[in-house]
C-alpha cells in the first residue's frame, strides 16, 4: 500500500512540474521579487519594512496558484481523459489515491516555495535604495545573474541531448543553484569579503516563509476538496474566495462569534490564515515570532489540511469516474 502511495504521489509531482503554468508562476513571481526594490521606494514609512511585506505576498499568492491549479489538473485532467481508471482498476483505493495527489502536489508547492524563498531572501538583502548615496549589493547581482545565464545553459544542454522537459528540469536546477547561493551568501558580504555577521539575513523571513508554507497546505488541501467535483475554473475560484475569507476570517466571524451561531460556526469551518501572516512581527519591534509559535500554528494547519484531506476522500468516493 504505501508503495501505490509513493507512486501515485511520485508521478503527480512529476507532472505537476511539468505543468508549463508551474514555471510560469515561478518565472513571473521571481520577476516581481527583481522588481520590488523599485516599487517601494517611494513608500511614506521604511522602505524596506514596504519590501518584506510586498515579497511575503508575493511569495503567497505565488503558492497559492501553484497550488490551486497543481491540485486541480492532478485529479480533474486524470477524470477527464480517463487515465484515472487504469490507476484505480489496479486495484488502488480511493482514500490512497487521494492522499497520493495531496503528498505529490505538496511536493511541488514545497520545491517551488523553496526557490522563491531564497530568491526573496535575495531581494530583502539587497534592500531598497532610499537615498541616492545607497548602492547596489554586487554579490546579489552577479551572484542572481552568474545561476540564471548557468541554469538556463545546462537546462538548455539537457533538453537537447537527452530530451529532458525543458521546464521541469529549469525548477529542479534552479533549486540547486538557490541553496548553492543562500550558503554563498551567509558567508559573504557586498564587499565580497568573508564576513558571516554582516551578511544581512533576518532569520523573521525564515518563520515567515515556514508560516506561510503551512498556509499552503492547508489550500493545497482544499484545492484538492474542490477538485474532487469542480474543473479547474470553479476550484480556482473557490481557493480565492477562502483564502480572501481566510485572511478577513477575525474580523467576520471572530469579533461576532460571541453572540451569533453563524459567525461561531463560520470562525470553525473557516481557517484563518491570519495567524500565518507576520504583519505585526514586520512593523512593531515587540513581537516576535518563537519557535512555540510556529509549533501551535503547524499543529492548527494540520488539523485543517486533515479536515480538508478527509472530505476530499469522502466526496471522491462517491464520484463517477467511469
Amino acid at each position: 500500500m504505501l508503495y501505490k502511495l509513493f507512486s501515485i504521489a511520485k508521478n503527480t509531482f512529476t507532472e505537476a512540474i511539468r505543468q508549463p503554468v508551474y514555471t510560469i508562476i515561478i518565472v513571473a513571481a521571481a520577476f516581481l521579487f527583481f522588481m520590488s526594490p523599485s516599487l517601494t521606494m517611494y513608500s511614506m514609512d521604511d522602505d524596506n519594512k514596504m519590501l518584506r511585506e510586498l515579497a511575503l505576498s508575493t511569495l503567497f499568492l505565488a503558492g497559492l496558484f501553484i497550488a490551486t491549479f497543481s491540485a486541480s489538473t492532478a485529479i480533474t485532467e486524470e477524470i477527464e481523459t480517463k487515465t484515472i481508471l487504469t490507476t484505480l482498476s489496479k486495484p488502488v483505493p480511493r482514500y490512497i489515491f487521494i492522499l497520493g495527489k495531496f503528498f505529490g502536489v505538496a511536493g511541488a508547492v514545497v520545491l517551488a516555495h523553496y526557490v522563491l524563498t531564497i530568491v526573496m531572501i535575495m531581494t530583502i538583502r539587497h534592500g531598497v535604495l532610499s537615498t541616492a548615496s545607497d548602492t547596489h549589493d554586487p554579490t546579489i547581482i552577479v551572484s542572481a545573474a552568474i545561476s540564471a545565464i548557468l541554469i538556463l545553459a545546462i537546462t538548455a544542454f539537457l533538453n537537447y541531448s537527452y530530451d529532458w522537459k525543458f521546464t521541469s528540469t529549469a525548477v529542479i536546477i534552479a533549486s540547486i543553484f538557490a541553496t548553492i547561493i543562500i550558503v554563498f551568501l551567509m558567508f559573504i558580504d557586498r564587499e565580497w569579503k568573508f564576513n558571516p555577521a554582516e551578511n544581512k539575513l533576518n532569520l523573521i523571513d525564515i518563520y515567515a516563509s515556514i508560516l506561510l508554507l503551512i498556509a499552503l497546505f492547508v489550500l493545497t488541501a482544499a484545492a484538492l476538496m474542490f477538485s474532487t467535483r469542480f474543473n479547474v475554473l470553479v476550484t480556482l475560484n473557490c481557493c480565492i474566495g477562502l483564502f480572501l475569507l481566510g485572511l478577513i476570517s477575525d474580523y467576520v466571524f471572530g469579533r461576532l462569534a460571541h453572540a451569533n451561531l453563524w459567525a461561531k460556526i463560520g470562525k470553525i469551518i473557516v481557517p484563518s490564515l491570519q495567524v500565518f501572516w507576520i504583519s505585526d512581527a514586520i512593523y512593531e519591534q515587540t513581537f516576535s515570532i518563537t519557535a512555540g509559535y510556529i509549533a501551535s500554528c503547524g499543529i492548527y494547519g494540520l488539523i485543517y489540511s486533515a479536515a480538508f484531506i478527509l472530505i476530499a476522500i469522502a466526496l471522491f468516493e462517491r464520484r463517477q469516474v467511469g
